[in-house]
């Protein structure tokens, strides 16, 4: 069982760890078997031994844990072409972006780092300013990555507020295609805006993190063919916005509020950064933004709609149904239509066990028949005791069959003493 599939992956949880969850329904499947046994074997040859062999897994691409979509999921030989997926192929999102707040992290999930004015922002700014970051652009990852600088990670530098030996190297990337959606600008939904916090001290760590060395804006960048363009178009403007000041504070202090979203679907090449492209775009308005919402709805010829396992058809089939079509996608790769195969063979699954089910004994029909059975014939306790008590009772001072003389006392019969 070795090749390529792609399973999407929820939001809330990191990719290693769903991963790990996958595994675990694999390394159990009646399928993997023979590859797990064959691995234990390999492993009692040489100088280690697995006592729990699991299958061999991994991912084409990380995906943060609040974003959700296709994540290519490489089993045995197939992670030998992982490598393809990581750094060549092109990827579609959907992001919900809030706009007029930044943060540490460039989403959610971080710390809320400046509040700017959005009231001037219209559907129009956000189209002209669109097409500033369509084409070929040298991008900044964000500091909150997983990328390195003289062996540290880059988040650690700014959780400690420490200033960078040297400055973040830009990245070439490409955004293909930037797509708005109709409901831009909308405040009706339910992301709620971040607020200030307070340091250990009573400060505001808002104001501590804006000065953080390692958090200073960088140059925003325009993409080399609108800046092509513009030179022989006087009405393409290649100035970015200065960002606006928030002229009234009171309004995000109410839990009620609802910023003003940018709501679009990018089509971009590997090693875009989405949280860099939104931070990027909110300060082009004028304003700034952070991600709440990321779906990867494609990455190279996978597809969420087409050809993507949902972990639910592992944990809620039975393997006879999602065996045949995970080793039909792992033979021939992206051009299984997922949905349509689990359909037709769950059907057969259940045709096939329909008169197992109606066999099955229903506990409600299994109260129903005790309720109706007929009672026994055995003699009742409280039977026992009327017959006792309608027997005709023998003459005052004669000898019962037993011997004894039985003399009424009161309501009781006793024997009297001889």
């Amino acid at each position: 069982m070795d090749g390529v599939f792609a399973i999407n992956k929820p939001s809330g949880v990191s990719s290693a760890n769903f991963l790990n969850r996958v595994n675990r329904i694999f390394s159990e499947a009646s399928i993997f078997q023979a590859s797990l046994k064959q691995n234990s074997r390999n492993y009692k040859r040489g100088k280690t031994y697995k006592k729990n062999p699991k299958v061999k897994m991994g991912h084409g691409g990380t995906l943060d844990p609040l974003a959700s979509g296709v994540l290519i999921v490489g089993l045995g030989a197939g992670t030998k072409k992982l490598g393809g997926y990581t750094n060549g192929s092109v990827k579609v999102y959907e992001t919900v972006a809030l706009l007029g707040g930044s943060t540490t992290t460039g989403d959610c999930e971080g710390q809320l780092l400046t509040r700017t004015e959005v009231s001037h922002i219209d559907k129009s700014l956000m189209a002209a300013t669109r097409d500033k970051f369509v084409g070929t652009l040298n991008q900044t990852p964000p500091i909150f990555s997983a990328l390195k600088m003289d062996g540290k990670p880059l988040y650690e530098y700014a959780r400690k507020g420490l200033p960078l030996p040297k400055q973040i190297k830009s990245r070439e990337v490409k955004v293909y295609d930037f797509t708005l959606h109709d409901d831009c600008l909308s405040t009706e939904h339910d992301y709620k805006f971040l607020k200030p916090e307070l340091d250990e001290d009573g400060s505001s760590l808002t104001d501590k993190l804006v000065n953080n060395p390692t958090l200073n804006d960088h140059t925003v960048p325009i993409s080399n063919e609108y800046l092509e363009k513009a030179k022989s178009d006087p009405n393409l403007k290649t100035e970015i916005e200065p960002v606006r000041e928030l002229v009234d504070s009171s309004k995000y202090e109410s839990d009620e509020y609802r910023a003003p979203i940018a709501h679009f679907t990018s089509t971009v090449s590997s090693g875009t950064y989405i949280r860099s492209l939104i931070s990027d775009y909110g300060r082009a308005l004028g304003s700034s933004a952070y991600m709440v919402k990321l779906i990867r709805h494609k990455q190279a010829e996978w597809d969420l709609a087409k050809n993507c396992f949902q972990i639910e058809d592992f944990e809620s089939n039975d393997e006879s149904v999602w065996g045949p079509v995970l080793k039909k996608v792992l033979e021939k790769g992206n051009e299984v239509n997922v949905e349509e195969e689990l359909k037709t063979l769950k059907e057969k699954w259940n045709q096939e066990h329909k008169d197992e089910k109606s066999e099955e004994p229903d506990a409600g029909d299994a109260k129903r028949r005790k309720v109706e059975e007929p009672k026994s014939e055995e003699p009742d306790a409280g039977d026992a005791k009327r017959r006792k008590v309608e027997e005709p009772k023998t003459e005052e001072g004669k000898k019962s069959d037993s011997g004894s003389v039985e003399v009424k006392s009161e309501d009781k019969t006793c024997p009297a003493d001889v």
